[in-house]
């Protein structure tokens, strides 16, 4: 069994504000495309979170997938129960409909959220159930995914756990790249 973690930036820091805004579209493929190759090579399970952003679109992009990769899998887990009783009534119903779409779902905590420490034991449960890792994230530009980043690179010092990075650059070469197959499309009617 080969499991990977996807996690990334939450919408909100890529200024994503509603589902049909045009860098969804990139960034969903992206992400799509990293997870291809990853059960290309093996992997069948998606280990994720529930956070608006990079998280859900993972959560969305597997679904899509499971068409192609039948025996692939799904878990959401989230780090203590009640997450995203906060979000408003959209962003609930979103969390809602993504828990229903996976094979898995539990709480690492089987409380409310009461301390940060609840946190770093969910980074580590995913670090521990998961076999390698990919982040849309980019260093030069920091934002809640910087913890994830730097647990990871810390728990690499002593464990194999493969790690690939989608940033910034590799997204505008992605829009550039759909852009011109955009045109080559327009230019062949």
């Amino acid at each position: 069994m080969s499991r990977v973690w996807i996690t990334g930036y939450r919408s909100y820091e890529l200024e994503i504000f509603n589902d049909k805004d045009p860098k969804l579209l990139i960034i969903k493929n992206v992400i799509k495309q990293a997870l291809k190759n990853r059960l290309e090579s093996g992997t069948d399970w998606l280990i994720t979170g529930a956070q608006l952003g990079v998280e859900q679109w993972a959560t969305e992009a597997g679904v899509q997938l499971k068409k192609e990769y039948p025996d692939f899998k799904i878990a959401v887990m989230l780090p203590f129960t009640e997450f995203g009783q906060q979000w408003n009534e959209n962003n609930q119903a979103k969390l809602s409909q993504i828990l229903t779409k996976a094979d898995f779902t539990d709480s690492v905590s089987h409380n409310p959220y009461q301390a940060p420490q609840q946190l770093k034991t969910y980074q580590h449960f995913m670090l521990a159930h998961t076999d390698q890792a990919i982040l849309l994230y980019d260093p030069e530009h920091p934002g809640k995914t910087k913890y994830d980043y730097e647990v990871i690179q810390k728990w690499r010092e002593n464990h194999p756990y493969p790690l690939e990075l989608i940033d910034f650059e590799d997204l505008q070469e992605a829009a550039e790249e759909y852009t011109e197959n955009q045109n080559n499309s327009f230019n062949l009617d």
